[in-house]
């Protein structure tokens, strides 16, 4: 970490590089992007698109994209670039890791962001339309350049295309990795354990490319029972995504591949101690205990393993901790320091724009000023390979001084349209949020 921290010396503000940000182009964004072939029902899929917006606009409202107001105003955020960093460098952001946020071409739904399977004969429309996401992300990245780095989608019912696409994604510079994607049980998608990914967890290792899985990847279907199936989504989704972590553990991804590096993002930290605490439970009696049931139905998988889940946890997973809370902070040496990469989620409703210095003066406040920067910036740089000396020039325009960040924020000063972002929540007092 030194090397990194040698580019910042001597900086009176602290480098911010969120984790966690979401992009897209408008439906109509994609067009360019498309394969020839798919051009013709791409403008039937426009149509659709539209009137399913429409639909999504009455039942969400202004929360369904953005932070404020409709969603036609603020969807802009998305995909155009320049006023995207104007808004992101008046928050204090240098760099951001980009995951996406509008549903590419032939989509199930508008909500299918995040590269996911579902049954059905249309899977290499569905792969075009992520192939398309693809190479306009590149483009967007390419306009500040060293600053975005755009995650890659792959497809998993399509596994050698998928490690092609990898490949492409290198040379093309979408620095963030890979995405990927869950599978739901019921989705008829083989499992993240299944031996089939073998091939895309080797050229991810191979070609150093981060694999990455995000909050509401991996959900089943909650069935249309409104508005319940909806707050069953909210209490269940980041269980959802921490499944994928001892599915990777205990197929020996992590054992066979130890030089990849798995990012969970918007799931939480406070959750990783207990968590490791039971995997290292269940490890230890599946191949020590010959006298328990864990040693009979687990045995034969950890023989295999070499090492703890603790330990594969140390070695090769990260957190992107989305607008962290101060009780997560409070945590941070119980889960690692260089696990936290702080994320904003710009620009949905729960991200921390436009009260990111808000946010960092409540959430850090007594925090010693190398662990800040720690967990707002070089964690991040070390994982995505962003250049610290070309990002401090930045970091020294728009970043948020250290001295302000050391103030404590006294929670009547905060404003009340602040409490969207859960990094303002009052667990002492939630009457007051």
């Amino acid at each position: 970490m030194s090397t990194l921290t040698d580019s910042l010396a001597g900086l009176d503000r602290y480098l911010l590089i969120t984790a966690d940000s979401h992009a897209g182009p408008t439906p109509e964004g994609y067009g360019p992007y498309l394969e020839k072939k798919y051009q013709s029902d791409y403008q039937d899929w426009l149509t659709w698109s539209v009137e399913n917006a429409k639909i999504m606009k009455q039942v969400m409202g202004s929360r369904s994209i953005g932070v404020d107001g409709d969603p036609d105003v603020v969807g802009y955020r998305n995909w155009d670039s320049k006023r995207r960093l104007a808004e992101t460098e008046a928050d204090g952001v240098a760099a951001e890791v980009i995951f996406s946020n509008t549903s590419p071409p032939f989509a199930p739904t508008m909500h299918s962001e995040f590269g996911e399977a579902e049954a059905g004969e249309d899977l290499k429309r569905r792969w075009a339309g992520i192939k398309a996401h693809n190479r306009w992300l590149a483009d967007y990245c390419a306009e500040v350049p060293g600053r975005r780095a755009g995650i890659c989608q792959i497809f998993l019912p399509f596994v050698d295309e998928s490690v092609k696409e990898i490949r492409w994604a290198k040379e093309a510079g979408l620095t963030g990795g890979v995405l990927l994607p869950g599978a739901a049980p019921g989705s008829t998608i083989e499992p993240l354990y299944s031996p089939s990914y073998e091939p895309i967890f080797a050229v991810c290792e191979e070609l150093g490319m981060p694999l990455n899985h995000h909050a509401g990847g991996s959900t089943p279907d909650f069935g249309n029972y409104l508005p319940q199936s909806l707050a069953m989504f909210m209490l269940e989704v980041t269980w959802w995504a921490h499944r994928s972590l001892w599915h990777l553990m205990f197929s020996g991804v992590f054992e066979r591949h130890p030089n990849l590096q798995y990012i969970l993002t918007e799931v939480g930290t406070s959750w990783v101690r207990e968590t490791l605490g039971k995997l290292d439970g269940f490890y230890d009696r599946m191949k020590y205990n010959d006298q328990c049931a864990e040693y009979i139905f687990g045995g034969p998988t950890v023989a295999k393993m070499s090492l703890r889940p603790s330990e594969y946890f140390a070695r090769q997973v990260h957190l992107g901790a989305s607008f962290l809370p101060k009780g997560d902070c409070d945590l941070r040496h119980d889960i690692g320091i260089d696990k936290i990469m702080w994320g904003s989620d710009y620009p949905h409703v729960e991200g921390s724009y436009p009260y990111t210095r808000e946010h960092l003066r409540l959430t850090f406040d007594g925090v010693p000023e190398d662990e800040i920067q720690q967990m707002v910036g070089l964690n991040a740089a070390a994982v995505y390979g962003f250049d610290l000396e070309k990002l401090a020039p930045v970091a020294a325009r728009i970043g948020p001084t250290k001295s302000e960040v050391a103030v404590t924020l006294n929670r009547a000063d905060v404003p009340k349209a602040a409490y969207k972002c859960p990094a303002f929540e009052n667990k002492e007092n939630p009457m007051l949020m």
